[in-house]
């Protein structure tokens, strides 16, 4: 008789499904809660912030590459001669971007 309540115990402990595994337990579902929320929050609270904080990082090494190559050429900065520079290594990046696209999707 002990043997039949001890397996009525664990059967109602366990809570099988029809597919035969256990579901989740209330810890497991609010852990499950808690890294779902987390996740939304980092996708739509913090991401644009980071990704505004990688812009302006972006910002930064352009400006500081720009300062470094023209200077090469003893172009200081603030100059005229400084922006057709800047403008000059605007383009030769984009160029490169549109050969890395390319090449990213095969064309040679």
């Amino acid at each position: 008789m002990t043997d039949v309540k001890n397996k009525a115990r664990f059967r109602a402990a366990s809570h099988p499904t029809p597919g035969g595994l256990p579901q989740p337990t209330l810890a497991q579902a609010m852990l499950m809660a808690v890294a779902i929320a987390y996740g939304l929050h980092a996708l739509f609270m913090s991401g644009p912030a980071m990704r505004a904080a990688a812009r302006e990082q972006l910002e930064r090494i352009v400006a500081d590459e720009d300062r470094d190559v023209c200077s090469q050429f003893g172009i200081r900065p603030g100059t005229s001669q400084f922006d057709v520079c800047s403008r000059e290594l605007a383009s030769v990046r984009k160029k490169q971007v549109e050969r890395d696209n390319a090449a990213a999707q095969g064309i040679p």
